[in-house]
């Protein structure tokens, strides 16, 4: 969710109202279906990662200590309103926040702020997202042992780099198994929070694949990701692009989620 959430149904232009009313559907359908709600801060105000699904429109990134007050705010609204709810899985204090612009100092604060925020509302788990760019998971480790109920959020890709763009398909398959799988025994092994894999997506950064090639490759993903002591998420449950849809990939045989 954005942070103009807890101004719906009227927030300030050029934000849309009705994001309220989707969550609470959203709630409605999970406690009648035996489902759990994460609830994922995806756009802090003033943005802590300059993407547009963080909220800016003008490519910046400006979230920093100066705005953890108010977006505790937007967290406390969120953990008043759902956290008697028995649906309520976890809240995230915020998304993909980006290193070194946002730094580990301001992001521990706002996150031990957040933590307490919610402690007053529900004992339901609270996952902080590991920061993106040069900054290691592990970074967060030591602040989250201090805390109850909490994971650490991490999101993977075969994308967005030239690294990843040059492999070949087999080259992507091998870093999942070989790269990937050992960063989580890693993080796993030093006695951590519980690990989230957040994100990831069937698609990869070779630009050419069959249907056999991306089965043998979300396979690899399912194996390794399977692994994460938190679960996993992949994004999205529907997409207009199609190897981003899991839906999509699942009704056309891409993704067979008994394949573990």
């Amino acid at each position: 969710v954005g942070w103009w959430i807890a101004q719906d149904p009227n927030p300030p232009k050029p934000f849309v109202g009705g994001s309220l009313k989707a969550l609470d559907n959203a709630f409605t359908w999970a406690e009648k279906y035996g489902m759990k709600v994460i609830v994922d801060l995806h756009a802090a105000k003033a943005s802590q990662n300059r993407f547009e699904h963080s909220g800016a429109r003008d490519g910046f990134l400006e979230w920093g200590d100066s705005n953890i007050d108010e977006t505790v705010a937007v967290i406390e609204f969120l953990a008043t309103r759902y956290g008697g709810s028995p649906s309520l899985g976890a809240i995230e204090l915020m998304n993909e926040p980006w290193a070194p612009d946002v730094t580990l100092d301001a992001l521990t604060k706002y996150y031990k702020a957040g933590y307490d925020a919610i402690r007053k509302h529900t004992n339901a788990y609270v996952i902080l997202s590991a920061r993106l760019g040069p900054a290691d998971p592990k970074e967060l480790f030591s602040f989250a042992r201090s805390l109850n109920r909490v994971a650490i959020d991490v999101h993977w890709y075969n994308l967005f780099t030239d690294m990843f763009i040059t492999m070949t398909v087999q080259q992507n398959i091998d870093y999942i198994y070989d790269q990937r799988s050992s960063d989580l025994d890693s993080w796993i092994s030093a006695n951590g929070p519980p690990i989230l894999i957040g994100e990831w997506t069937g698609e990869f950064g070779a630009k050419k694949g069959s249907l056999e090639d991306y089965k043998r490759y979300t396979k690899a993903e399912l194996d390794v990701y399977g692994g994460a002591t938190f679960g996993w998420a992949y994004w999205s449950y529907k997409c207009e692009e199609n190897h981003w849809s899991l839906k999509w990939m699942i009704d056309n045989n891409f993704i067979q989620l008994n394949m573990r």
